[in-house]
């Protein structure tokens, strides 16, 4: 309601502006210092100031004169030097909210949205869940909003990490193909492999020659030949269906998975390389240390024009990068380089969402996957350098509009605190415990398993709802604990900003009071609660309440307020899309918690004896659950019967 609203204020004063001044100006609405200042106020002024050349305050007041009244709007105001404060038409603005108004969704092409993308060599740990939690909140943003969004979960099966589990398996375990497989077969897997791969990299350090065992490796996996090979896909494949199965325990699924192996198979990189050569995007150095390699001008995609910041694409060998790989990728993405994999279902849902992967064995051509209008690649901030590449790439190729379209989702890394090493046994230098983070390091085994921490975060969920609710049966409570427990797991990774670096600490992650996900939960279920309770004989607020009811139940300031907190929703939304940031959704929900919670303890909804006045504050007690809830359901984050 609140961004119906804001959407025909914005609207109808920049075509007034236009039409009075003959400039074309986004129009902003920002929130007044204080509520009794009114409900929205304008800097429109300011910004004409600079056109006009004339004082702030004197246009402000011109256009309040000027302007045609505002469907929703009782007044406008001139305030300090220049702002228009607006006031709403309270009733008008119930009566909207009652009816369900809202802004018409606006879509302009599939959105892809790559995320999770971790290396199927062993279990994924809380860096991973991450980037997860945040490419799957991004969506249910982007799709709360209106839009198309296909999920990818790029697979990297033919890389240095899997060829080092193959390594650990073949070289040092002697391990058959047919153990492999029943090694695989059998349940934590990953777990097994987490364990073998920092092995095989520790093996490395004290025995160099050993590196010639994992360059066979990768050329036996690029050419998909032989026992190596074969070891490969079994280890790669297994443990994605490991990826899966965590992930799901989360909330978080996908489309499709695109595999590496397939832009290899599908000669996808041979068609971008000449792509690349023909419109002279990279050249061959014909002198220097990158002597007989393809090579991206540093100026292409860096402030320096120094060579020593030229991007290898193709090495001297005749190898590609993989930022060459995912040159090519992204222009699939865009639906850019003529070509498309096959694709194979690879596994249902429970809820009968299909999930496809690409192959390179012609299949069912009813499924179509990427050309999307706009990329969004959730990576960490380190891979900054190598995303630049990627739009450097594409903007040689005169492909502009997709490299300004091309978004690298960026975010800080998860460390661990000093404290929770500890916790997990984990040796640390003195230099480490000095420092605020430890961190994760797949290679050495430093980490803290994604699985793991969710069977922690339950277990301690379970004691706390086994205490409170022993009537209940014992998978009701097991239910409930998990719903709580992913919802703190949930909740804790978003809450921060995308720039900040998460030290993790499993006494933060696991307590239940103050700015967490169990506290907005808390206050959802009182909200379903107060509506319970009155049972069947709750009235149909849309024959009862009108406007001169909404008139005289928003005299009181307080209720005016709540309601302003319980439609601002979508507005929200719209926000936290435009920054990027799925952390001010997660501060959205925990505010409007607390404005739920000051409701429920300033009336008494229940035992409200003037009728009219409790009929209002039950549709208020609704207008804050389906808010609630819709807000949860944005952040994956999924409702217990009770806690």
């Amino acid at each position: 309601m609140y961004q119906s609203l804001e959407s025909t204020i914005t609207s109808e004063v920049a075509a007034h502006v236009h039409i009075r001044y003959g400039i074309t100006l986004p129009v902003v609405i920002e929130q007044p210092k204080q509520s009794s200042f009114g409900e929205m106020a304008l800097p429109i002024a300011f910004q004409l100031a600079k056109e006009l050349r004339r004082a702030p305050k004197a246009i402000a007041t011109e256009l309040i004169e000027e302007l045609p009244a505002i469907d929703g709007v009782s007044k406008m105001e001139v305030a300090g030097n220049g702002y228009i404060n607006l006031r709403l038409n309270r009733a008008a603005y119930a009566i909207n909210a009652l009816a369900g108004i809202t802004v018409a969704a606006q879509t302009s092409g599939k959105i892809i949205v790559e995320h999770t993308n971790i290396n199927p060599n062993k279990a994924a740990h809380i860096g991973h869940l991450r980037n997860a939690i945040l490419g799957d909140t991004f969506v249910r943003m982007l799709r709360a909003a209106g839009n198309q969004v296909e999920v990818q979960n790029y697979i990297d099966n033919t890389g240095v990490q899997v060829a080092d589990v193959v390594v650990g398996f073949h070289y040092l375990e002697k391990k058959s193909t047919a153990e492999v497989k029943a090694l695989a077969a059998a349940p934590r897997f990953d777990y097994l492999c987490w364990d073998l791969y920092a092995r095989t990299s520790s093996y490395y350090t004290d025995h160099k020659e050993a590196l010639d065992w994992r360059a066979q490796t990768l050329h036996a996996i690029e050419a998909g030949e032989g026992e190596l090979a074969e070891l490969a896909t079994i280890v790669a494949d297994a443990i994605v269906a490991c990826h899966l199965k965590t992930m799901l325990r989360l909330g978080v699924v996908y489309d499709v998975l695109p595999r590496e192996s397939e832009i290899l198979h599908l000669q996808f990189w041979a068609k971008a390389f000449e792509l690349l050569k023909e419109r002279k995007a990279i050249e061959l150095a014909a002198e220097g240390k990158n002597k007989g390699c393809w090579v991206m001008r540093a100026e292409a995609f860096a402030s320096s024009d120094d060579e020593d910041m030229d991007k290898v694409i193709v090495r001297s060998n005749g190898t590609v990068t993989y930022v060459g790989k995912d040159i090519a990728y992204q222009m699939w993405k865009f639906g850019l380089l003529g070509k498309d994999f096959f694709y194979r279902l690879w596994h249902t849902y429970p809820d009968g969402k299909q999930l496809f992967a690409s192959s390179d064995v012609p299949a069912d051509a009813n499924h179509k996957f990427g050309a999307g209008s706009k990329v969004f690649n959730v990576i960490d901030s380190r891979q900054s350098y190598l995303q630049d590449v990627v739009v450097a790439g594409l903007k040689a190729l005169g492909f502009n509009e997709q490299a300004a379209n091309s978004i690298h989702f960026s975010y800080e890394m998860v460390a661990l605190s000093p404290r929770t090493c500890v916790e997990l046994d984990i040796d640390l230098s003195d230099e480490d415990k000095k420092r605020p983070y430890v961190e994760v390091s797949g290679r050495k085994g430093l980490g803290v398993k994604a699985d793991d921490l969710i069977d922690k975060l339950i277990e301690n969920a379970s004691r706390e709802v086994d205490a409170r609710h022993a009537d209940k049966s014992e998978a009701d409570r097991k239910k409930a604990a998990t719903a709580i427990a992913i919802g703190a797991l949930r909740y804790f990774m978003l809450k921060y900003t995308r720039t900040s670096v998460i030290a993790f600490d499993f006494q933060e992650a696991l307590s239940f009071e103050g700015e967490t996900g169990p506290y907005v939960l808390y206050a959802t279920i009182r909200s379903r609660n107060i509506l319970k309770k009155y049972g069947p004989e709750l009235p149909d607020f849309k024959s009862v309440l009108t406007a001169d009811v909404f008139s005289r139940q928003l005299q009181d300031e307080d209720l005016w307020q709540y309601i302003l907190a319980a439609t601002r929703l979508d507005s929200a939304i719209d926000k936290a899309l435009t920054a990027g940031e799925p952390a001010h959704m997660a501060r959205f929900a925990f505010q409007l918690a607390q404005s739920f919670t000051n409701f429920y303890h300033g009336y008494q909804v229940l035992s409200e004896q003037d009728k009219e006045k409790q009929v209002f504050l039950l549709w208020l007690t609704e207008q804050f659950r389906s808010q609630l809830e819709r807000a949860l359901g944005v952040l994956g984050v999924e409702m217990p019967d009770f806690m």
